[in-house]
Order: C-alpha cells, then sequence, then structure tokens
C-alpha cells in the first residue's frame, strides 16, 4: 500500500488540536462502554518495566508528518501487558480499531485500557480485518515468528516484541524471506535501542567519534527466584540466549553491524527450573557469556543471567571502545564537535514508558516509518542479527564453548 506523503501545507496546530479533540471524544465514548467494568489490574513489578530513565529527557517540540492515522490492531496482553505498555492508543497518527487475546478476559481489559470497542478472540482472526494495516504483537515469543509471518502475509506492517524468532534459525530464514516477498515493514521492539546511552552510541558511531569498535559489551541480568509468569510455561527454564536482544544491542544496535562467530560459556544453576528434567528445553544454564567476533575484527562480550548470584540485581545495559573513543557513562574521545546525543521528540501526551523510557520511542519510529514510507530503524535484518547470535551461543554454551558460525543478514 503506498502511503501518503507530507502535505507541506499541512497545519500542525489544527492537526494538533483535532487530534486532541478525537481522543477525547473516544474516551468518552469507551468510559460510558465499560462504565459497569471491573477496574483493571495494575502490571506486575517486572525489572526493567520501573526504570523511564533516571535523567530528565531534554524538551523538543515534536513536528507531525502527516494528520493521516495509521490502523493498528495490539495483539498479546499476558503478564507484561505489553500491547498497551508502548503507547500506541496515545499516539496522534494511531487509531487502535482492534485487540486480541486468546484469554476473554484478558482481551476484555487490554480492550478498556486502549479504549477500543472492537476485540477478536485470536490473532488468526484479527489479521483477517482487512481495514486493519498494522499490528503490533505481544504474544509468547515461540509464536513470534509464525504470528509475524501470518500478519505480514495477511498485508499488515509488524511491530514486534523481542525477540524476533525463539531459538530456530530456520524460523529466521522464513521470516527474512516473507518480509522480503510482501515489502512491508517489519520492526522488532527492542527497547534498548532508546535507552539514552545506546542512543548517544549510536549517534556517536554514526557520527564517526567512535572510530571502528575494538571491544563492546553488553549485559541483561534478570534475576527472577521463581521465573515470570508465562503462556504455555515458555519462560521455565529458557535458554538464557535466546532471549539475548537487551544486551545484544549494545553492539549490533550501535553499529547495524553483525557478529561471525561466538564462543558461549553457560553456568549451572541450583535453582529448579535449571536441574535436569525441569524444563522443556533441557537446558541446565541460568547464566550464559558469549564472547563474539564482530564483522569490523573487534570483540564484543555479551552476558545473561537469570540467577540469583546472591541479590537479584537487575541490568541492561552496556559499553562501548572505538579506534576514536568510547562510551562507559559518558563520551571519551578525539571529538570536540559532537552531534545532538539526546532522543528525539515524542507527540504531545505520549508517555516515555519504561525500559528506560524506551517504549513511546519505538512506537513513534515504526508509526513514523510507516507514515515516511521508508524503512524503521531495527528493520529485519538489525532485528535478526541482534536475535540468532544467541541462538548460536546457547548451542556453543551446550558445547563446552565451541567456537561456531552466525549466520548473516542483510537488507
Amino acid at each position: 500500500m503506498k502511503n501518503e506523503q507530507t502535505n507541506q501545507s499541512f497545519d500542525r496546530r489544527k492537526f494538533l488540536k483535532v487530534a486532541g479533540i478525537s481522543a477525547g471524544a473516544g474516551m468518552l465514548g469507551v468510559q460510558h462502554a465499560y462504565s459497569n467494568s471491573q477496574k483493571p489490574a495494575p502490571p506486575p513489578v517486572i525489572q526493567g518495566f520501573e526504570d523511564t530513565g533516571s535523567k530528565p529527557t531534554v524538551e523538543k517540540t515534536w513536528t507531525p508528518v502527516s494528520d493521516r492515522k495509521v490502523r493498528v490492531g495490539l495483539i498479546g496482553y499476558g503478564v507484561c501487558k505489553f500491547s498497551a505498555e508502548f503507547g500506541f492508543q496515545n499516539h496522534p497518527n494511531v487509531e487502535v480499531v482492534a485487540v486480541s487475546d486468546l484469554i476473554p478476559e484478558r482481551c476484555a481489559e487490554l480492550a478498556i485500557v486502549t479504549k477500543c470497542k472492537k476485540t477478536y478472540p485470536s490473532l488468526e482472526e484479527l489479521i483477517k480485518d482487512d481495514t486493519i494495516e498494522a499490528v503490533f504483537i505481544a504474544t509468547d515469543a515461540p509464536s513470534h515468528a509464525q504470528n509475524s509471518i501470518d500478519a505480514l502475509n495477511h498485508g499488515k506492517h509488524v511491530a514486534c516484541a523481542v525477540p524476533a524468532v525463539w531459538g530456530s534459525l530456520e524460523d529466521a530464514d522464513k521470516l527474512y524471506e516473507t518480509v522480503k516477498k510482501t515489502g512491508l515493514k517489519y520492526m522488532m521492539f527492542e527497547t534498548s535501542m532508546f535507552r539514552e546511552n545506546l542512543y548517544a552510541m549510536r549517534q556517536l558511531y554514526r557520527a564517526g567519534c567512535l572510530g571502528k569498535l575494538v571491544y563492546a559489551e553488553g549485559e541483561y541480568w534478570h534475576y527472577s527466584e521463581k521465573g515470570i509468569e508465562s503462556y504455555k510455561n515458555w519462560r521455565h527454564g529458557m535458554p538464557e540466549q535466546w532471549y539475548p536482544t537487551h544486551s545484544d544491542a549494545y553492539y549490533i544496535g550501535v553499529t547495524n553491524g553483525t557478529f561471525l562467530e561466538v564462543s558461549c560459556m553457560g553456568m549451572k544453576s541450583n535453582m529448579e527450573r535449571y536441574l535436569p528434567g525441569n524444563n522443556i528445553y533441557n537446558n541446565p544454564f541460568a547464566t550464559e557469556i558469549s564472547l563474539y567476533r564482530t564483522n569490523e575484527g573487534g570483540m564484543a562480550r555479551m552476558g545473561r543471567s537469570a540467577d540469583t548470584m546472591g541479590h537479584g540485581y537487575g541490568s541492561e545495559t552496556g559499553r562501548v571502545r572505538g579506534t576514536k573513543g568510547e562510551y562507559y557513562d559518558k563520551y571519551e574521545g578525539e571529538e570536540k564537535q559532537l552531534p545532538d546525543l539526546t532522543r528525539p521528540a515524542l507527540p504531545p501526551g505520549m508517555p516515555v514508558g519504561g525500559h528506560g523510557g524506551s517504549h513511546g520511542h519505538l512506537t513513534e519510529e515504526f508509526v513514523r516509518a510507516i507514515l515516511e514510507d521508508r524503512t524503521p530503524l531495527v528493520d529485519i535484518a538489525m532485528s535478526l542479527n541482534m536475535t540468532v547470535g544467541g541462538i548460536v551461543a546457547h548451542q556453543s554454551a551446550m558445547k563446552g564453548g565451541e567456537l561456531l558460525k552466525i549466520p548473516q543478514f542483510k537488507l
């Protein structure tokens, strides 16, 4: 579908006024429709969600590129409540026209919190709706690849929660070929991409201020003593490196490069779900640490751990060291004239959300890519390069750290 281009005579003030009136009118209608409904329960406290950024965001003025509303369907409302957490319902260029979850009570709650009047019992039914042009998929991770493929084949642009695929290199190939065949937008919603530090690293790298990266490291420490509730228990004892993108983004997301090969070491855990026979993956490791060779010839150390480590500390962050400069807590290097390192503006009323204030920025990027008819920042190649390294890393860990080659994806 050819998207509308920016109207040069577009009146921004008029648009914001109309968008505000429309949002208010929709709210009144939904409040009336659900006046007798029970107030939705607040989401559980999960590491990363509570982090909306420790520093104030520099105020910038958001400039709309169109007055068109992208008609979006939201799919999946599990324990993380992701479909509502990324603020599609708050974006002035979005109309949430339908929602879906396999569990009726969750589907009804999602409709309430997003002020949407149309529901479907499944993704399979929702994607048949020809009035929907884009979907956000927040289903269980093992379903991400097939759900995305099905939505693309029904003519929908796809935004998907991480990871892009679940432990399958074959699924990665299938998803890649489907995106290429359909010509539609695909974007994985990797939250580290719009954390303040990674955003600054990417701007510095693009401007040449870091040079080639000699070394990068990322860490995703996500302690959970009993594990997080999940559909069909998919999280229970999962291979840590099958969910690698929050850490691996600290190289892939900075450079848009790739990992060529990996040696990964795993440490067995005494937590119940990692003991022999206690998970469907036959996975003994709650901690897996990968050493990658990058396409620049450098190295990257990426760590994933769900083990206790005595205190349950959580972290999603990273550091980079280049031939011309480095970024740990700030930039240190040769360049004195630096690019703008502050994140772009968000629409009025659009919350930044959790994971370092990244949620709103991811939604804005996906919506704007559709309106501008361009490739989104986290395109299919970057999404898969951020995901498949971890799949091969777990294979390496299960083989005692054997050095293994990693598939490469490019647009």
